[in-house]
């Protein structure tokens, strides 16, 4: 289903989420108070305006109360994002996600009524730890504290094996959720299906046992 979406803050996070957006399908209207970054994400997206997001009026007369769906992007300037997601709520948007810095920042944003917190760079630093403390891990999704989703390269001996073979939920507890081959992904990919070399699978499970996977594959060639 198409949506139309306000995006406030045009920095990296707001416009990777607008560009995104507008390739999925959706209708964007830009908001930033630089003129310039304006200009930049203009050309592609519906509609992009400048203006100051945290005035109830500026965003009034920009039609926001129309949307059902706002992302509150808004980077350095912590006052600024909660007033937005104050004034986006009093308009009567119903879903506002708004980025959060800290846990703090997070916190108030939730109080004055954001429908969703993210906070993208401890996210973006917990995924890029966990490719480099997990060997094999190329993205990792946290679900639960020591409990994830991750996109690896399989070990160098699963090359060629079926995945019943590899018996993943056996011997690991991981379980198999996708394979992707080149810009194509099989979701719960056949239990005879053969792992390729440059295939690279999405597992479920404990960072425990992500762990124990690569530790076997470098006891094999020690």
């Amino acid at each position: 289903m198409n949506r139309s979406v306000l995006v406030i803050g045009l920095g990296r996070f707001g416009t990777a989420a607008a560009l995104e957006l507008m390739r999925l399908g959706h209708e964007v209207l830009a908001v930033d108070v630089d003129e310039a970054r304006v200009n930049d994400v203009a050309p592609n997206v519906t509609h992009a305006v400048q203006l100051d997001a945290s005035d109830d009026a500026a965003l009034r007369a920009a039609g926001a109360a129309d949307f059902e769906h706002a992302i509150v992007a808004i980077s350095g300037v912590t006052e600024a994002s909660i007033f937005a997601t104050m004034a986006l709520k009093n308009l009567g948007v119903q879903n506002v996600i708004a980025k959060a810095a800290t846990a703090l920042h997070g916190s108030i944003l939730e109080r004055v009524g954001a429908d969703k917190v993210v906070y993208a760079e401890r996210e973006t630093g917990t995924r890029v730890a966990h490719t480099f403390a997990i060997a094999g891990v190329v993205d990792y999704l946290d679900v639960a504290p020591r409990f994830g989703i991750a996109k690896v390269r399989p070990p160098a001996s699963f090359i060629g094996r079926s995945f019943a073979e590899t018996d993943l939920a056996g011997r690991y507890n991981l379980t198999l959720i996708a394979v992707r081959r080149g810009d194509k992904v099989t979701v719960n990919p056949h239990r005879d299906d053969r792992i390729l070399a440059g295939d690279e699978i999405i597992l479920i499970g404990r960072d425990e046992a992500l762990e124990r996977l690569f530790e076997v594959e470098r006891a094999a060639h020690i």
